[in-house]
């Protein structure tokens, strides 16, 4: 076999389309969960928090004090940007969450299937002969 018809049987393997599969499905989940987050979710939490926007808190290193983080960099001020980090770990959490709750609703909907009760068995091999020479017998 040739190089191109190696490469061609790999591609073809069930792991690497299903590997695919899952990466491109993968994206799109997770533009979906982001903007659950970004437009449903952090709303809500900027609402609790009082519409306080942890991106723009920040430490100046330099000891100066600036009205926000624009002016800062402006500045050319070295600037620790702690609300971004702030900010990743709530969306680290909500996404967690968000993700843990459709995994758990999935593996309940793959338990119930497993349970399904299964389809009675027919009569045996041995079962039909028998009926068979009964039948014949008459």
């Amino acid at each position: 076999m040739g190089f191109f018809s190696d490469f061609k049987a790999s591609l073809m393997k069930g792991d690497v389309l299903s590997l695919a599969t899952a990466v491109v499905i993968g994206g799109a989940f997770g533009k979906i969960v982001g903007s659950a987050v970004d437009d449903v979710i952090m709303p809500i939490v900027g609402l609790i928090t009082g519409g306080v926007d942890f991106t723009t808190k920040f430490i100046s290193l330099d000891g100066n004090s600036y009205a926000d983080l624009a002016a800062a960099k402006a500045a050319g001020a070295a600037v620790i940007t702690y609300g971004n980090l702030v900010q990743a770990i709530i969306n680290f959490v909500i996404i967690s969450f968000f993700i843990f709750v459709v995994l758990r609703a999935a593996e309940k909907m793959k338990k119930k299937e497993e349970a399904a009760p299964a389809a009675p068995a027919g009569p045996t091999q041995e079962e039909l002969l028998t009926q068979i020479r009964d039948l014949l017998k008459k």
